[in-house]
C-alpha cells in the first residue's frame, strides 16, 4: 500500500469542542494532516465531560470525534500562551475555531485579521451557529437550535405527532463536512494563488442544506410541506412496511421499478393493473390505499422472505437495523466501517470508520482519541522550548 497520505505535511491546529470543529479536524487528520488539538488546561474540550458512558474516564461522545489528532493545553489569556499559540500559527495551514462572537476573538488574539497578518497562507475555518454575518451574527447556537430553526424539525415525525429531533447531532456534522470541503477547496486555491482565506460555515446554513427536494417542491408550489412520518413526499411506495415478524423498508423509484416490483411480490395481476396505482402521481394521490393493501400482502411472510424477492428483482429494499446489527454487519465491516484502537486509557476501544475510500491515498487510523495534553510536552519540545521552559509553563499554569 502506498504510504503517502493525501494532506502529508498539513498542519491543523483545532480549537474547537463539541462536535462541528471536531469532526472536521478528524477527518483531516484521517486524511493525513497532522492536528493539534488546543484545550483549555484542566478542562478540555466540553465533550469530555458528555456521558456516561465514559472508558477509562473519557466519554464516548469525544472518543468518537478525536481520532488522529494530538492534544495541548493551552490558555490563551496568559501572554506566554499567546506566544506559544502564535509560534504554531506561523507554521499552520488551516486553523478551525467555533468562537461565535469576534470581540472574544480579537481579546485572544485570534481573529481572522491577526492572524493573517502574522501567516498570510493560513486558511482559517470559523465555525458557529449563525455565521459572522447577518442579523443573528453572535449568537450561540446548538445543533438542537439549528435542526429547529432550519425547519427540518418540523418536518420529522409522524403526521399526528409533535415535531421530532433527528437522533445525532446532524447539523453539528454537516457544517463539519462542509468546512472540510471548504478547507480543501482553500488548500487548492492557495495552490494557485499562495493565499489563504476565511471561511465561515454555520450550523444553521448546513442544516438548511437538508431541505433540498421538500424546498424545490416549495419554491414550486408555494405550499408548506407536511410532516409524513415514514412516507416521501414525492415518490411511492417509498416507505417502511411491517411483515410477519417485522418492518422493512422498500424504495420503489421508477414505473420500471414499480413493474418489477408488482411481480416480485405478486401483485402484478392485481395492484399492479389497478389504474389507481398506474403512475408514480396516481400512487402518490392513493398512498393510503396502497399502502394498506401492501401490508395485507406483507403481513403474509417474514421480512427475509419478501426481502428476498425483493432483491432478486433489483428492488432496492432492506432491513430496519439496530444499532448493534448495524455495525456487526458483515458487510459493514468488510467496508472498514468499524475501527479498532489502543487508547492509553480506556484500552481496546471501537470508533466509525471513514466513508472515504481513496484507492492511492486512503484514510488512516495512526492515532486514538488523545487524553487531555497528552502531547504538551512533545508539541512544546518541537517548537524549541527546553524541558526547563516547559517545567515553567507547566508551573504557572499556560499550559
Amino acid at each position: 500500500m502506498n504510504k503517502q497520505t493525501a494532506l502529508q505535511n498539513i498542519l491543523v491546529l483545532d480549537m474547537t469542542e463539541a462536535m462541528a470543529g471536531p469532526y472536521a479536524s478528524m477527518m483531516l487528520g484521517d486524511l493525513g494532516a497532522e492536528v493539534i488539538k488546543i484545550e483549555r488546561p484542566g478542562q478540555g474540550d466540553m465533550a469530555r465531560g458528555w456521558g456516561p458512558p465514559f472508558a477509562g474516564g473519557e466519554s464516548g461522545y469525544f472518543l468518537s470525534a478525536n481520532r488522529n489528532k494530538k492534544s495541548l493545553t493551552l490558555n490563551l489569556k496568559e501572554a506566554r500562551g499567546q506566544e506559544v499559540f502564535h509560534q504554531l500559527i506561523a507554521r499552520a495551514d488551516i486553523f478551525l475555531i467555533n468562537q461565535p462572537r469576534l470581540d472574544s476573538l480579537k481579546r485572544l488574539g485570534a481573529d481572522y485579521d491577526t492572524l493573517s497578518t502574522r501567516n498570510p497562507r493560513l486558511i482559517y475555518c470559523a465555525i458557529s451557529g449563525y455565521g459572522h454575518t447577518g442579523p443573528y451574527a453572535g449568537r450561540s447556537g446548538y445543533d438542537l437550535a439549528a435542526q429547529g430553526e432550519a425547519g427540518t424539525m418540523a418536518l420529522t415525525g409522524e403526521p399526528d405527532g409533535p415535531p421530532v429531533r433527528y437522533p445525532v447531532p446532524i447539523s453539528d456534522i454537516t457544517a463539519g463536512l462542509y468546512t472540510t470541503m471548504s478547507a480543501l477547496t482553500a488548500l487548492y486555491v492557495r495552490e494557485r494563488s499562495g493565499r489563504g482565506q476565511f471561511i465561515d460555515v454555520s450550523l444553521l446554513d448546513a442544516q438548511i442544506t437538508w431541505l433540498t427536494n421538500l424546498a424545490g417542491a416549495y419554491f414550486v408550489s408555494g405550499r408548506r410541506p407536511s410532516r409524513l412520518g415514514n412516507y416521501h413526499p414525492q415518490i411511492a411506495p417509498y416507505e417502511v412496511f411491517q411483515a410477519a415478524d417485522k418492518a422493512f423498508l422498500v424504495a420503489v423509484g421508477s414505473e420500471r421499478l414499480w413493474q418489477s416490483f408488482c411481480a416480485a411480490v405478486g401483485v402484478a395481476e392485481t395492484l399492479g393493473a389497478d389504474p389507481r396505482y398506474a403512475t408514480n402521481a396516481d400512487r402518490l394521490a392513493h398512498r393510503t390505499a396502497l399502502h394498506a393493501a401492501l401490508e395485507q400482502v406483507f403481513a403474509t411472510r417474514p421480512a427475509a422472505f419478501w426481502l428476498e424477492q425483493m432483491r432478486a428483482a433489483g428492488i432496492p429494499c432492506g432491513p430496519i437495523n439496530e444499532i448493534d446489527e448495524t455495525l456487526a454487519d458483515p458487510h459493514v465491516l468488510a467496508r472498514g466501517m468499524v475501527v479498532g484502537m489502543e487508547h492509553p486509557a480506556a484500552g481496546d476501544i471501537r470508533v466509525l470508520g471513514n466513508p472515504m475510500h481513496l484507492s492511492h491515498t486512503p484514510p488512516t487510523y495512526r492515532l486514538p482519541p488523545p487524553t487531555l495534553g497528552q502531547h504538551t510536552d512533545e508539541i512544546l519540545a518541537a517548537l524549541g522550548y527546553s524541558p526547563v521552559d516547559i517545567a515553567a509553563l507547566h508551573e504557572s499554569g499556560v499550559v
